[in-house]
């Protein structure tokens, strides 16, 4: 007894016709026919009463007996089939901030879809890093990278990347040298995005310099699109400067500041008490993530 006999009876019992089972199945008439027979042989009963010059067929007393077995049958040869699968892959969900996503691991993602052999179930959640400790601290996701170092009693931190700021403008901006001081470039034409908080101390005195910023936003494709004008201007990392690079033409130029801002750093972010379940996936990810790390120019902390 096996799945294709059992899918046949079971679309017999459906359309009540060996013909119509066999254009729905993409079967012969004679394959149909056989699979029944090698199926009451195997039982050693007859599920079906063949009576000649009636096009449709009626289910034997043992036939209307064996439908829920039948059922029962492909059911559990589904979940056996699951259950291989989840043997087989491993599952894991991610907690990243928006920029990091977009700028940092885009092209790891991208590189794991290319993989000929799929082992991995990834799942990738977008949160602020305040969310992301919340939501490891409740097992909502097995590994969070996060731009804030925050104290939570159960999670483990450490750095994956110090990154240098640099200064990004359009391909068309006036003020195009390869080292410019802020004061330079006029404040009004900012993108401001708030990268952590050492860094909103620093551009408060350097930058702003007590001024609200003009525009400030949070997300990687607002600052790509605002960065298309030719007076925009923006204080980014030199992972989110490629990856804009890679999109659009743009200027990028070192801070002639005598204070540099700080570097921008990507923590990782663990439980204490992980799921045993997770282990395996969260140990193949850093492994993937630490070999693409290693390759970028970024400022990678190996680990």
């Amino acid at each position: 007894m096996n799945l294709a006999e059992i899918e046949t009876f079971l679309m017999i019992v459906k359309t009540k016709n060996i013909t119509k089972t066999a254009e729905n199945l993409f079967l012969s008439q004679p394959t149909v026919s056989h699979r029944l027979k090698l199926l009451e042989e195997e039982l050693d009963v007859r599920l079906i009463s063949r009576k000649k010059g009636y096009k449709q067929i009626e289910l034997t007393t043992q036939g209307e007996d064996f439908i829920p077995i039948a059922e029962r049958w492909v059911s559990v040869w589904q979940e056996m089939q699951e259950l291989k699968n989840r043997q087989e892959k491993l599952y894991l969900t991610i907690a990243c901030t928006d920029t990091l996503n977009s700028a940092i691991l885009f092209d790891l993602y991208r590189n794991m879809l290319d993989e000929e052999e799929q082992i991995m179930n990834l799942t990738v959640k977008t949160h602020y890093s305040y969310e992301i400790y919340g939501l490891l601290e409740n097992h909502d996701v097995d590994l969070g990278f996060v731009y804030h170092h925050l104290h939570f009693k159960n999670i483990v931190a450490e750095p994956v990347l110090k990154e240098k700021m640099y200064i990004i403008q359009s391909a068309e901006a006036e003020c195009k040298k390869p080292v410019i001081h802020t004061d330079e470039l006029d404040p009004r034409w900012e993108i401001f995005v708030s990268w952590e908080a050492n860094y909103q101390i620093w551009h408060d005195q350097w930058v702003s310099k007590g001024e609200r910023p003009r525009i400030q936003v949070d997300t990687f494709e607002l600052l790509f699109h605002l960065l298309s004008k030719e007076r925009m201007w923006a204080i980014a990392p030199i992972s989110v400067a490629e990856r804009i690079g890679s999109l659009r033409p743009i200027y990028v130029s070192e801070i002639a500041n005598g204070v540099q801002p700080p570097q921008r750093v990507t923590y990782k972010i663990k439980h204490k008490y992980p799921n045993e379940a997770t282990l395996k996936a969260v140990q193949v990810f850093e492994e993937k993530m630490n070999d693409y790390l290693s390759r970028k120019d970024w400022g990678y902390v190996g680990l």
